[in-house]
């Protein structure tokens, strides 16, 4: 029988909010790419903790994947699928790997025309992430009980 793991709604609804915040890129778009570009070549505290939270969440959603592959629903993909590609980021990022440093500074010029279709893409992510998230803690609240 498929069952939707307690962590499950809480990760789709922390990416959601993740990809969410980017609405302050289109809001304000010096401040949003000085913020993150700032936190990118720091690496201060804020840096490693978000570092770990996003590796956690996608090992986690990873390791369920696998650990349900003859009984998965549709969504876990997202954690095959999305987890592998952010781990492959945050690999990128940690190793210093300076054609993806190079994109990451490309995908914050404030002067780009692709800026509002590349962080509106986040945002799309992220609403539907969320809304999945909202999705699951109620079917898994309706499960229960």
């Amino acid at each position: 029988m498929k069952k939707i793991g307690a962590f499950e709604p809480w990760f789709f609804l922390l990416f959601g909010v993740f990809h969410l915040h980017r609405i302050w890129g289109l809001i304000d778009r010096n401040s949003y790419a000085d913020f993150w570009l700032s936190i990118l070549e720091s690496k201060g505290a804020l840096y490693y903790f978000l570092m770990a939270i996003l590796l956690a969440l996608c090992v986690l959603g990873v390791g369920v994947f696998f650990k349900n592959r003859r009984n998965n629903y549709w969504w876990r993909w997202v954690y095959l699928l999305g987890g592998s590609y952010l781990l492959f980021d945050l690999l990128a990022i940690a190793a210093g790997w300076a054609f993806w440093y190079e994109l990451l500074c490309m995908m914050f010029d404030v002067s780009s025309p692709y800026w509002n279709v590349i962080w509106g893409g986040f945002i799309l992510l992220g609403g539907l992430a969320f809304g999945l998230g909202v999705k699951l803690l109620l079917e898994r609240r309706q499960n229960k009980g």
